[in-house]
């Protein structure tokens, strides 16, 4: 039997190119099951757990179906986090990346002007966080007279955010003639509620697991009291000498506290919390995903925001106060068809919430009584302080591929001097060589301008306009590092 591709979806050739430099091989079980329907025009309610290409599932048709000429955005996204929303909108962009697909991201701790004039050019997909997302409409920094795709990520996440009023209140300013696609891990009573209130005879796709975790994910907890989970973290991470891990705890304070101990001990590790700057935030997980440092230290904020296929310990310091929490951290591990394992300290005041878990996932955590001894920790600490102390190799990108063809340049000169992408435009298609098709986004602020020439024709651009008057002055055009 034929193994299917994404060549036989009806896809463009600029994505299908796109999805090939990303190594999309052959579409996943949800992929395959959703994108011909989404591609349809039809409604789509979702059941897939964490971990299953999702973004790609919707991300791809958008990219497909918009279109590029239209310049008031038609497509809207909406994810419960800021970390989600980011991560969703850089995937877009990849996928979209030969067809020119422009988006943006809308959430909070960010400025709103930055993102108001991101807004004000032109913009094929939004993806927003609820709440940010309100204040662009009402401030009418947002149009949606021409939203025709609206996709509402990870609902059962929202819906335990408190977001639901806020996300009905958004698609009250959405036309009624648009596709609607829902995706979540769980379909709870109030997930089928809206689904059967916003969706218009939807196609309902679940795609069933054996249990709501990831089978290639080894569960274990250990037996510890409270004041002594921090003695048993060290020992656990040199028994298990991770490759990289992600440390939960309930609390900003409590990230902290472990931060600080392990930072002192020279783990290569970092922190990430609500209570944390954006841009911090956003820097933090760019240097996790690229491999800077093996330990990341969170609160529930980053379990729904961390797409990273090799991590391959995630450690639960606390257990997490909702049960579905649960399942969105350890599904950080185990990715893309790898082992891995979730460990979990288990007080005796958490007897009653393990219960729960156990009943929500229909597996057990396995419960070690024994802690990892004194001499297996001794035993085993030269080769764990020999990992800590070597070099870090840097990860590739999985978007690096695209940049091959790609190069990104910056002209001195943006809004204040009138500089518009019709401009560029003009310009670059003056250069012998050059059509249209091969130029693509193109970023005007306020004394800049970004443009991202493609099929390997940057060096001839970068040589040209050297000598090339763009709206009607020398410009000075030097080449950006991706």
């Amino acid at each position: 039997m034929r193994k299917i591709t994404f060549k036989d979806y009806k896809l463009s050739d600029e994505i299908l190119k796109s999805l090939e430099m990303l190594n999309f091989k052959s579409p996943t079980e949800v992929q395959s099951k959703v994108i011909p329907v989404a591609l349809e025009n039809r409604d789509i309610l979702v059941k897939s757990q964490t971990g299953s290409g999702k973004t790609a599932t919707f991300g791809i048709p958008l990219c497909e179906m918009v279109d590029w000429d239209e310049n008031k955005p038609q497509a809207l996204v909406l994810a419960p986090t800021r970390e989600l929303a980011i991560q969703v909108k850089d995937d877009i962009f990849n996928m979209g990346r030969f067809k020119r697909i422009k988006s943006c991201a809308l959430y909070g701790k960010s400025s709103f002007v930055a993102q108001e004039k991101e807004l004000k050019q032109k913009t094929h997909i939004v993806v927003g966080t609820p709440g940010r997302t309100i204040d662009h409409i009402k401030e009418g920094t947002f149009v949606t007279d021409n939203i025709k795709y609206l996709v509402i990520d990870e609902a059962d996440e929202m819906l335990s955010l408190g977001f639901i009023s806020q996300i009905e209140e958004i698609i009250s300013y959405l036309p009624e003639s648009r596709v609607t696609m829902l995706f979540s891990a769980t379909l709870p009573e109030d997930i089928d509620d809206l689904s059967k209130k916003y969706l218009k005879n939807p196609t309902k796709i679940e795609i069933e697991a054996k249990t709501l975790t990831v089978d290639r994910i080894e569960q274990i907890a250990y037996k510890v009291e409270e004041n002594a989970k921090l003695n048993l973290l060290k020992d656990v991470t040199v028994v298990e000498n991770a490759d990289s891990c992600v440390i939960f705890a309930n609390t900003q304070k409590k990230v902290e506290m472990i931060y600080n101990e392990l930072t002192a001990l020279n783990y290569p590790c970092d922190k990430i919390h609500g209570g944390m700057e954006q841009d911090d935030r956003i820097k933090v997980m760019s240097n996790f995903r690229k491999g800077y440092f093996r330990y990341l230290i969170a609160t529930d904020v980053a379990a729904r925001g961390i797409d990273i296929d090799d991590i391959t310990h995630v450690i639960n310091f606390d257990i997490p106060v909702l049960r579905e929490n649960y399942v969105h951290r350890i599904g950080r591990t185990g990715r893309a068809g790898k082992e891995g394992r979730a460990i979990t300290f288990v007080t005796k005041a958490d007897d009653r919430r393990v219960a729960e878990i156990n009943s929500y996932t229909g597996r057990e955590l396995v419960i070690r009584q024994e802690k990892p001894s004194r001499k297996s920790v001794k035993r085993l600490k030269g080769e764990f302080e020999r990992k800590l102390n070597e070099k870090r190799v840097v990860k590739i990108d999985k978007s690096s591929n695209l940049s091959n063809e790609i190069m990104k340049l910056h002209i001195n000169a943006g809004k204040k001097t009138k500089m518009r992408p019709v401009d560029i435009v003009g310009t670059l298609c003056s250069i012998e060589g050059v059509e249209a098709s091969d130029i693509g986004v193109i970023n005007v602020q306020d004394i800049s301008t970004f443009v991202e020439v493609l099929n390997n024709k940057g060096d001839m651009v970068l040589k040209a306009l050297q000598s090339k008057n763009i709206k009607g002055r020398p410009r000075k055009v030097t080449k950006v590092d991706m």
